[in-house]
């Protein structure tokens, strides 16, 4: 990609928020020798969280996806705060998504897709990863989904 990550960002109309301080006794991030770990991110927007409810009861997948799609901005927001530029990632190594979903649930990848759609949007061949799509029977406050980044940074 000749374009920065930046730009593809606002090209995509997405603004990044401020990263989100954690919810309970851990940091939102660790940096440790090439590799930025970042902790589950909520569907968190403006007013808080976005996306609330089980898939496959109050919440749709195309809702699910529109969750992870959040979370993986939110992801991208507390690279941001660790590493300073966006610039300095080299690949998207691992996402794990967690679907808050009924027990008759299992269309656990496709809401994990709007992670994944969203990295490779911004990131081009970077933003491609290994994942893995489990369903939760629940999640803190009752997220819709929880994704956590595995980083591969200069």
């Amino acid at each position: 990609m000749s374009e920065t990550i930046e730009s593809r960002l606002k090209e995509l109309g997405i603004e990044l928020p401020n990263a989100a301080p954690p919810a309970a006794n851990y940091v939102p991030y660790l940096l440790l020798e090439g590799q930025l770990f970042v902790s589950g991110q909520l569907p968190m927007g403006a007013d808080g969280l976005a996306f609330a409810g089980k898939l496959g009861g109050a919440k749709s997948v195309s809702e699910g996806q529109e969750a992870a799609r959040l979370c993986a901005i939110n992801i991208l927001a507390q690279a941001k705060a660790a590493l300073g530029n966006l610039e300095r990632i080299k690949q998207i190594v691992r996402l794990t998504g967690f679907v808050n979903a009924t027990p008759e649930f299992d269309d656990h990848p496709a809401v994990i897709n709007g992670a994944s759609d969203l990295f490779v949007s911004v990131l081009g061949e970077r933003g491609r990863h290994t994942r893995a799509a489990v369903g939760s029977a629940s999640l803190p406050f009752d997220a819709s989904v929880e994704i956590d980044a595995i980083i591969a940074v200069d």
